[in-house]
């Protein structure tokens, strides 16, 4: 049995799009050990759906030596690096420095994946590009498209309606440029709400909308809309509870691809990123970009018209 180590840091979208390497590697290479090192809040997902055997935390101040060349190493994490058959990094290490002190600690066989994938033509899948670095192991990701498999455990019962449409939306992301106005949101649902009168929406969010989903929320019930908030909880149990939905709204966002993990329909809004690289891989999810990269750019009615075409909301 071979040991692999892959080292992620990055925000939650940066590590689910690393996750079809990861999976690549489970698939191809079943008998082996697959650790991540990363933040534990975000790796817990890859070890929850089964991925890797092990995580650890990045979030140790004796790694920070390991990015100057002429730091004295710590000895355990040098026993920890060494003990691994490959090294797959993704970290931003533009000197080499952070290479060179793991050749120090013994790594033999070294992998460096892309920090950020680029938009450039042709425009390659990130997922594609980030497990591009496994060819040299002659691993290919021929299907780069993510599902996982989310333990029972954690689907909780949302609704005891089965004729009830569990719609999940999700209103933020890392960067405002690329949210679409809370304003525009509630007047999509309550369009949505006037086509099938048995919707009940499931609203997540997490740190970037703290201080702004409340407003958000007014907004809904001013429509007298029936909504649930999922906040506070792991990414494994927000996987989970969207495995459970009918269809899915969002935008460029972690959260996003998280959804897009659970096969589930949906639709997301782009505009200043490029859905040809930054989308989710999948054969379910319908995208609606912004004609001048910007979110205003998408207008209401634009966005129900491909609603419509789901043919989720018709009677």
């Amino acid at each position: 049995m071979g040991k692999i180590l892959f080292i992620r840091g990055g925000a939650v979208g940066d590590f689910i799009l690393t996750m079809p390497a990861i999976k690549l590697v489970r698939d191809q290479l079943p008998d082996n050990h697959i650790t991540v090192l990363g933040y534990p809040a975000i790796t817990e997902l890859a070890k929850v759906t089964g991925l890797v055997d092990e995580t650890r935390s990045i979030e140790d101040a004796k790694l920070a030596h390991f990015f100057n060349p002429r730091s004295e190493l710590d000895e355990d994490w040098c026993r920890f690096f060494a003990g691994f058959d490959v090294v797959v990094s993704y970290l931003y290490d533009p000197d080499g420095f952070f290479a060179g002190n793991l050749e120090r600690a013994g790594v033999k066989t070294l992998l460096i994946g892309p920090f950020k994938p680029v938009e450039d033509e042709p425009h390659l899948p990130a997922a594609v590009q980030l497990a591009e670095p496994l060819s040299q192991l002659a691993l290919f990701l021929d299907e780069p498209q993510l599902i996982l498999d989310f333990p029972p455990e954690l689907r909780p019962e949302l609704l005891s309606d089965r004729d009830t449409v569990r719609v999940g939306i999700h209103p933020g992301s890392g960067s405002p440029a690329k949210n679409w106005s809370f304003e525009a949101w509630s007047d999509l649902l309550a369009e949505i709400r006037s086509l099938r009168p048995n919707v009940e929406f499931l609203v997540t969010s997490g740190e970037a909308e703290y201080e702004s989903i409340d407003r958000f929320l007014d907004q809904l019930r001013g429509k007298g809309l029936p909504f649930a908030h999922f906040y506070g909880k792991s990414l494994a149990e927000i996987g989970a509870t969207f495995s459970r939905l009918d269809f899915y709204l969002g935008h460029d966002s972690g959260i996003s691809h998280l959804a897009g993990s659970t096969g589930i329909p949906g639709l997301l809004l782009f505009g200043p990123t490029n859905p040809k690289v930054w989308a989710p891989v999948s054969d379910q999810f319908q995208i609606v970009q912004s004609p001048d990269e910007t979110m205003s750019g998408i207008g209401v009615s634009e966005v129900l018209d491909k609603v419509r075409e789901s043919n989720l909301f018709t009677p």
